[in-house]
């Protein structure tokens, strides 16, 4: 398939575009800056310049393409509310440009995001095989930069790595390289109105998680109070206490995925992460 695909050159994005690539689909990806175009030319996919306000573009990317996913996402905590928006006027757009179609469109949830899944999902009712990927918390490997890295900087930081209560509270995760095979199978086989978890770990302890960093940095390995979690984790207070198991069974039945890289703790005794 000639497959579009937005994000293309981000952390998740390249996984996907060389998963799709080493497949055998052709890859056009969105980019508005030449580094990221030089990138997507080393990587073997054709360049399309635009980014997320020009629906223009994104229209006329889509509208040739024989697939669509959409990864980018401005994720700007500071107008979180615009960042939703501007995401479901990309999705209402490439659902313009597919709606009658049959051609897949694959499309990541996103907290709060609940208007542009809803749409997504619509689109399954108007001729669009589309589908959302609910991806883990922690999408980890090589160049993550989400929360697992900002953990081990709160560690360096406070002299110790912490866990709330009794830190039995559980995290999900998933490797990008398992992540970036269930786009592609979303993209292949994914009926309409598909709801898809992107789930790996369905239960990491966070005590695990703090534990592997800790001894990692050589650091104490300390439980904290609940009250004192926002105080510790800043931002990340909130998901640090969260207990969030999930299971990707059906997922896995539905689209014959089966993760296959390491687990989280095993990619964190890797080492990988901690070096500067």
């Amino acid at each position: 398939m000639r497959v579009f695909v937005t994000g293309a050159t981000g952390y998740i994005g390249t996984a996907v575009v060389q998963e799709l690539i080493n497949i055998g689909h052709h890859v056009v990806g969105l980019t508005r800056s030449d580094s990221g175009a030089a990138k997507l030319r080393e990587a073997g996919a054709e360049v399309h310049p635009g980014d997320l306000n020009d629906l223009e573009s994104i229209y006329n990317g889509a509208k040739a393409a024989d697939g669509v996913i959409h990864l980018a996402f401005n994720n700007d905590f500071s107008d979180f509310a615009n960042s939703l928006k501007t995401d479901l006027n990309v999705i209402e757009t490439i659902g313009r440009a597919l709606e009658g179609t049959g051609k897949p469109f694959v499309t990541t949830a996103h907290y709060n995001g609940t208007a542009s899944d809803n749409a997504v999902i619509a689109l399954g009712n108007h001729g669009v095989r589309s589908s959302v990927v609910s991806l883990a918390p922690s999408v980890h490997g090589p160049g993550d930069k989400g929360f697992v890295p900002g953990l081990i900087k709160i560690a360096h930081e406070k002299g110790f790595s912490a866990y709330i209560d009794e830190g039995t509270n559980c995290w999900t995760a998933i490797h990008r390289l398992d992540a970036a095979k269930l786009y592609r199978l979303a993209l292949e086989k994914a009926p309409a109105g598909s709801y898809l978890d992107g789930v790996a770990d369905e239960a990491v302890p966070f005590r695990d998680i703090a534990s592997v960093i800790g001894k990692q940095l050589n650091l104490p390995i300390v439980s904290i109070s609940q009250e004192k979690a926002f105080e510790h984790f800043g931002f990340l207070g909130y998901i640090a206490s969260q207990d969030i198991p999930r299971s990707s069974v059906q997922t896995q039945e539905l689209l014959g995925w089966h993760p296959a890289q390491a687990s989280l703790i095993s990619d964190l005794e890797m080492g990988h992460y901690f070096k500067k």
